[in-house]
């Protein structure tokens, strides 16, 4: 059940806190939230350990939201994550509204940055839909859902879709936010250990932020 799910994980964060940590973790993180202190590779496993041997991804989606909506300590929102990971729900299109929900709700680079390998995950299981569905997240109003759009594509290699990096990247070349800069930076630097040429190309064409082709042309 999808309730003792939860329970157990929530059990297994508290029982490894370490409230030494836990105030230098929100400063660190500048978060309204609180910590219980238990580091994020450790939260990380405390899900997947307990979820990975459940193949109902109804159960892992509902256990995923709860954990999300109901948490009173951020550890709580990083195991919410770690079950969309899971191989029962690894390119599951039912995951894409709850995305939208984690991002739009988080606001803050971590949970942007872990979601974004789902994402990655679902342009792999359906390329064609879900290039037009981060094609739209590229111009939407909320300035997460545009960083989670560029940075969609994170360690696809050789599965790059340039043409949809291209649009995303040049819908937020002019934006002068931070987030957003780095996140371009980020992206084009990836794609250099595939498409290293591409790369060069495209940063030199574009009139992108010092900040964007400082961190594309990194290992070039």
């Amino acid at each position: 059940m999808e309730d003792d799910l939860v329970a157990a994980i929530r059990d297994d964060l508290r029982t490894q806190a370490d409230p030494s940590i836990a105030a230098g973790q929100q400063a660190y993180m500048k978060s309204a939230m609180p910590f219980l202190g238990v580091r994020v590779p450790a939260a990380r496993r405390i899900a997947q350990s307990h979820g990975r041997s459940i193949r109902d991804a109804d159960e892992l989606r509902h256990a995923a939201l709860t954990l999300w909506d109901e948490a009173r300590f951020r550890e709580e929102r990083y195991a919410a994550l770690a079950l969309l990971g899971l191989r029962a729900l690894r390119g599951d299109p039912d995951l894409v509204p709850l995305i939208e929900h984690m991002v739009r709700t988080g606001r803050w680079w971590d949970f942007t940055d872990e979601v974004a390998h789902r994402v990655a995950d679902l342009l792999d299981a359906f390329p064609a839909e879900m290039a037009l569905i981060v094609r739209t997240w590229s111009s939407d109003e909320d300035m997460w859902m545009r960083r989670l759009a560029i940075i969609a594509q994170l360690g696809r290699r050789e599965r790059l879709d340039a043409d949809l990096l291209r649009e995303v990247i040049d819908e937020n070349a002019a934006d002068p936010e931070f987030f957003i800069r780095k996140a371009i930076g980020w992206a084009l630097r990836d794609a250099a250990r595939s498409a290293p040429d591409w790369v060069r190309s495209f940063v030199a064409s574009r009139q992108l932020s010092p900040l964007s082709t400082r961190e594309a042309l990194k290992h070039l």
